[in-house]
């Protein structure tokens, strides 16, 4: 029998504030363990939780970017589960009145456009972190995440594949990002995900029994996760088993999940309004300041780069990836309005060096300035392309412009035709064996002579003109 998968996707993005959800404590990342926390996020008796006005802005930004229905009103309830990294014995969060509901984002995979509808958006606290001691049998827990603000993202189950999922995830990265509201860090666990995956007959309506899959925090380990999820189920039916509805953990290192526990129902947790905290009511003027600091996203910018710059969709969808890829593309358009030439360069050069030293584009040393000046010279047969990788390697080590490198090595380009001509002589005579193979049909050295020419000038010949000598030389004479 031919199985479909059914995805649905939990995705959980902590915001970038300042400091936590319902208290004044840092959110900053990294510190000593238990030294961001207060009675508040402790849950100490007798404190009261005031909800962090930026949170809400940060969610409104994400929701309306995502085509969600606003609710007027919305309100904070207590999730009631008892862990150790839960101080409270309960987790403030959103349940029957959510901030935003009924939106969607359009993903685009192999060149085909799907539109993944948005279940809800809601807001609530982050849990403590819990170490495990791999030498005793101790765990240690440290409470400074407990509190920090989480945007909860809960999709429609319309995800039919593990490569869907992965460019879903990838898009509501990119739209946080460009929000500014998350850095989005898997690695740190500022941007993770669960997912609920389940399997049924294809053509069939019902769904299938689904596992939820916890705390996936990278695309990677995402996409492998669902595909060993769902050949298991198939292979659980096949064999004439039942699926369970369970809560699984995927282990990257072994490739596989296990089961972690019995799938809990919103009667489990005990949902009930936390008395503690009014009804939040946004009111137009509210939506109406949010829609207007909405930056340019990641579509939108995709297809005026496409429009405006005459870019292909696979430039312009490595371009935008991150709001400041895009914003030193547009840096360059300004100095140089040349923009396949700085494309080729970003994706290539550029890209490739900061890839190699593990570092992003706001930390490149070649600043967008210096590589239009690099891209000029070439464009101004000033220097060959071949000898702009030599300067462009000094940039990247000194972070100096390209003019200053040139002028000081002596790289610029050799134009002079009786210059070249004389070195084209020179070679041919040093390689007679060579240009008698060739005038009896072996053309293909005729790369070999250009090269040969382009060591004998130390790269500055132009290659054009040594093309036209060369051919009327070899051809002529």
């Amino acid at each position: 029998m031919e199985y479909e998968p059914v995805i649905g996707l939990e995705v959980h993005s902590q915001l970038k504030t300042k400091t936590k959800i319902f208290c004044s404590c840092s959110t900053s990342f990294g510190a000593a363990p238990n030294t961001h926390t207060c009675p508040v996020c402790l849950g100490m008796p007798g404190v009261l939780p005031v909800l962090n006005k930026k949170v809400v802005d940060f969610t409104l930004r994400m929701a309306v970017a995502t085509h969600c229905e606003i609710n007027r009103e919305s309100r904070f309830a207590r999730k009631n589960y008892f862990y150790p990294d839960l101080p409270k014995g309960y987790q403030i969060s959103q349940y029957e009145l959510p901030i935003a509901q009924n939106g969607s984002i359009e993903i685009e995979l192999n060149g085909q456009k799907k539109r993944i509808g948005i279940t809800r958006i809601h807001m609530e606290e982050d849990a403590g972190k819990l170490t495990h001691d791999p030498d005793r049998p101790l765990t240690m827990v440290d409470f400074n995440r407990t509190g920090v603000p989480l945007m909860e993202i809960v999709s429609e189950p319309d995800i039919r594949s593990p490569e869907e999922a992965g460019a879903y995830l990838r898009q509501l990265r990119s739209i946080v990002r460009y929000l500014g509201i998350s850095d989005g860090n898997m690695e740190e666990g500022s941007f993770r995900c669960d997912a609920n995956v389940s399997i049924r007959p294809r053509g069939s309506g019902p769904f299938g029994t689904r596992a939820e899959l916890k705390n996936l925090n990278s695309f990677k380990h995402v996409e492998k996760a669902i595909s060993f999820e769902i050949n298991r189920q198939k292979e659980i039916l096949e064999d004439g088993g039942q699926v369970v509805q369970e809560t699984r953990l995927w282990n990257p290192d072994k490739n596989r999940s296990s089961s972690m526990r019995g799938k809990e129902e919103a009667h489990d947790y005990r949902y009930f309004p936390d008395p503690d905290l009014l009804p939040l009511v946004i009111d137009d003027d509210w939506i109406d300041s949010i829609k207007t600091a909405i930056p340019e996203l990641p579509d939108e910018k995709k297809n005026r780069f496409m429009d405006e710059y005459t870019l292909p969709s696979y430039d312009a969808e490595l371009l935008i990836s991150s709001r400041e890829l895009a914003n030193y593309f547009e840096a360059c358009m300004k100095a140089f309005p040349n923009p396949k030439q700085t494309s080729n360069w970003i994706m290539g050069s550029l890209l490739g060096l900061l890839n190699a030293r593990g570092m992003s584009i706001a930390e490149s040393p070649i600043s967008p300035e210096n590589l239009s000046q690099l891209l000029k010279l070439i464009d101004q047969k000033v220097i060959s392309g071949k000898i702009a990788k030599t300067v462009f390697e000094e940039m990247a080590q000194t972070g100096r412009p390209a003019k200053e490198i040139v002028a000081e090595k002596g790289l610029v380009q050799v134009t002079d035709e009786s210059a070249i001509k004389s070195a084209v002589l020179t070679v041919l005579q040093q390689c007679s064996t060579e240009v008698d193979d060739y005038k009896n049909g072996k053309t293909k050295l005729f790369g070999f002579f250009v090269g040969q020419v382009m060591k004998e000038t130390k790269g500055k010949a132009n290659p054009k003109i040594v093309n036209e000598i060369l051919k009327d030389l070899l051809e002529n004479e």
